[in-house]
């Protein structure tokens, strides 16, 4: 039985509703936790979090029953199981381009004999009994290598052969950046959107799980009827200044010019 909520969502056949956490603060992902998001991602890669925010968003989204993940700055061994120890169920990992890259995410983020993570789960204990977490971690963490490059494209099946992994997560950005457009998350494009047949093909082929970075519902919602299976709705910063500057702007418009 799972205790990793994206899992089991996964498992009902849904997709995954994921939030983004920039802002390093415990009273935010409070505060997004109980939105009724499935996992909540802290960012600390782009986004302003450390490693001790990461560890108070963790704790003050703990009454809730949210997914805690982390994208990670980098592949590399250090902060992947520093990650995993402060008690992230997830990792989604940028700049994944090649098989080896993404055979190393599996090697940093397993125990042995799957990989090479090294014993210490100091926060991620508490989610099991004593000596049980490292029992389960292999097969409940979620791993996601970012697919976001031409290269990663062009070594797409060798990526998704890699065992250990649990889909790939696109980032429109500088996926479509590496293809000489403009980086921008809900992408249009023909050939941008073949790719994204093609990814969701072949995670189908292999019972993988397809994830992408959204600008909000409606790209959301496009993305999971296309076929993805996990979204995320933006980073809590972008979702607090579209809604600010809404009602800033509706204010003006309807206050018939007294502000």
């Amino acid at each position: 039985m799972t205790t990793n909520n994206v899992k089991k969502v996964w498992a009902s056949g849904k997709a995954v509703v994921n939030a983004w956490l920039a802002i390093p603060s415990g009273f935010s992902a409070e505060v997004i936790a109980q939105c009724g998001f499935d996992s909540v991602t802290v960012d600390m890669q782009h986004g302003v979090q450390d490693y001790l925010s990461m560890v108070q968003c963790f704790q003050a989204m703990n009454g809730h029953p949210v997914t805690p993940m982390v994208r990670v700055p980098w592949n590399e061994p250090g902060i992947i199981g520093k990650v995993l120890d402060g008690g992230a169920y997830g990792v989604i990992c940028p700049m994944i381009n090649t098989r080896q890259e993404a055979l190393d995410l599996v090697q940093y983020a397993k125990y042995p004999p799957k990989g090479t993570r090294s014993n210490g789960p100091i926060r991620s204990g508490m989610y099991g009994s004593a000596g049980g977490y490292q029992q389960t971690a292999n097969d409940e963490i979620v791993l996601l290598p970012m697919m976001e490059t031409k290269t990663a494209v062009e070594n797409m099946e060798s990526i998704l052969d890699v065992e250990g992994i649990n889909g790939v997560y696109i980032g429109p950005s500088d996926l479509g950046f590496s293809y000489g457009l403009v980086p921008k998350l809900d992408r249009d494009e023909p050939e941008i959107l073949k790719i994204y047949e093609k990814i969701i093909k072949e995670c189908g082929k292999r019972g993988l799980y397809p994830g992408i970075h959204c600008s909000g519902a409606e790209g959301a919602a496009r993305a999971i009827n296309m076929g993805f299976k996990l979204v995320t709705l933006s980073n809590e910063s972008g979702l607090m200044q579209t809604y600010a500057r809404m009602q800033v702007n509706q204010t003006r418009k309807d206050s018939n010019g007294k502000a």
